[in-house]
């Protein structure tokens, strides 16, 4: 039998973060991204946030799971709910506005962001007006995250 081997490692140094979605947040692309490699159903990426980081309410179309690494902070569900999250701790939020979470940055706070999905444009982030509960997404944030292109065809 010839069997040719498909194991891949990757080191994280090798990946520059960027920034991310939120003022205060990098982020490191490692599975499942173009410029890294490609699969089928995961991609993962390594975020950090700055002290004092305040990530709005928002919710994904696809479910998020994320691990805290190192750091502390304040994770909230769309009902107000506050948790108190740090190293070891697993926030899982299923795909849809009930999912939706917000973050208050404490300490220095890094996480895996797992998502089982690698489509960008699946991976988008709704932002939840608290008094309305209406959902909307800036055109710079579609256009980061890849889900549309303002370059001429022509």
């Amino acid at each position: 039998m010839n069997l040719k081997p498909t194991l891949e490692i990757h080191n994280q140094a090798d990946y520059p973060g960027k920034r991310g979605v939120t003022d205060g947040q990098t982020y490191q692309r490692l599975v499942g991204w173009p410029e890294v490699n490609q699969t089928d159903r995961v991609r993962l990426g390594r975020a950090t946030y700055a002290p004092g980081t305040y990530e709005q309410l928002h919710w994904h179309p696809i479910e998020a799971c994320y691990y805290v690494i190192a750091g502390s902070a304040t994770v909230r569900n769309v009902a107000g709910d506050e948790f108190e999250v740090g190293p070891g701790s697993i926030i899982y939020a299923p795909p849809g506005i009930a999912g939706a979470h917000e973050w208050e940055v404490k300490e220095h706070l890094e996480i895996l962001d797992i998502r089982a999905c690698n489509e960008t444009n699946r991976k988008m982030q709704y932002t939840v007006d608290k008094e309305t509960m209406r959902s909307y997404i800036d055109l710079e944030d579609i256009h980061y995250r890849d889900a549309i292109s303002f370059k001429s065809h022509y």
